[in-house]
């Protein structure tokens, strides 16, 4: 991968403040927040949503934002507890010693990684896995209180994760979770400032451009998997969401 194409997937930033610029507003961010030699706050930024005020309020820090296609590129189980990682709960409070030396290590590791002059995509994103994998299991370890709407939301990205390809229809979710349509999309837009229908869209538009980059399929495949009824209408879709068409979009890519 060259270096223009990683740079727009992931990035290290140690000076976070209320100016810096996300890669994108449906990109994924932790802030790691120092405070001592055994603590550590580790602050979660979920797709569409935005830090809480308070992260730009504490310590010194170092921020991982990254695309959600990082973790699409792996098996649904891993990409499905990265999600609940980021969306159960927005911070994680990591206060034993030998956690916080794993985490400090595996982010030097990292900023070795990215900041060096023979950057590898494969070691950046194989170094993000198993800093996510620690998280994943000191969030497991830790009992807390989880605001139901949060919670909905996962459950909705949850199933959303395993059934896009085949429901794209924003009831068959609010029947699975036993709410409304009207209240499901009450509940994402106060939490992620979108309804579920452009939640799924952005599902689908994020595997349609992962298989265009990482696979031979043709346009007319591609429409099929994500449920569109011809060819047309994907490509007037994906024109509007990337700006060019699936076929240019395939193009650039040998380039």
């Amino acid at each position: 991968m060259n270096l223009n194409t990683w740079k727009t997937k992931i990035k290290i930033d140690l000076n976070f403040d209320t100016k810096t610029v996300l890669l994108s507003g449906n990109s994924m961010g932790i802030y790691f927040e120092f405070y001592s030699v055994n603590n550590i706050i580790v602050h979660f930024k979920p797709l569409n949503e935005l830090f809480k005020n308070s992260v730009y309020t504490g310590n010194s820090g170092v921020l991982l934002n990254f695309e959600r296609d990082l973790i699409d590129e792996d098996d649904v189980e891993y990409a499905l507890d990265v999600m609940s990682l980021f969306n159960k709960y927005p911070q994680l409070n990591i206060r034993s010693e030998k956690e916080v030396a794993q985490v400090k290590k595996l982010i030097e590791m990292l900023k070795d990684e990215y900041f060096g002059e023979n950057v590898s995509y494969i070691m950046l994103k194989t170094l993000l896995k198993v800093l996510l994998l620690h998280l994943i299991r000191f969030q497991n370890n830790e009992l807390l209180p989880q605001d139901i709407h949060q919670e909905r939301v996962f459950q909705f990205l949850e199933l959303m994760e395993i059934n896009f390809l085949n429901e794209t229809n924003a009831e068959y979710y609010a029947n699975q979770l036993g709410i409304s349509t009207k209240r499901l999309n009450q509940v994402l837009q106060q939490k992620l400032n979108l309804t579920a229908k452009q939640v799924i869209q952005q599902r689908q538009i994020t595997e349609a451009i992962r298989k265009l980059i990482r696979s031979e399929i043709t346009t007319k495949e591609l429409a099929f998997d994500l449920g569109f009824e011809s060819i047309s209408s994907f490509s007037r879709f994906f024109k509007k969401n990337v700006g060019i068409s699936p076929t240019a979009f395939k193009a650039q890519q040998k380039f």
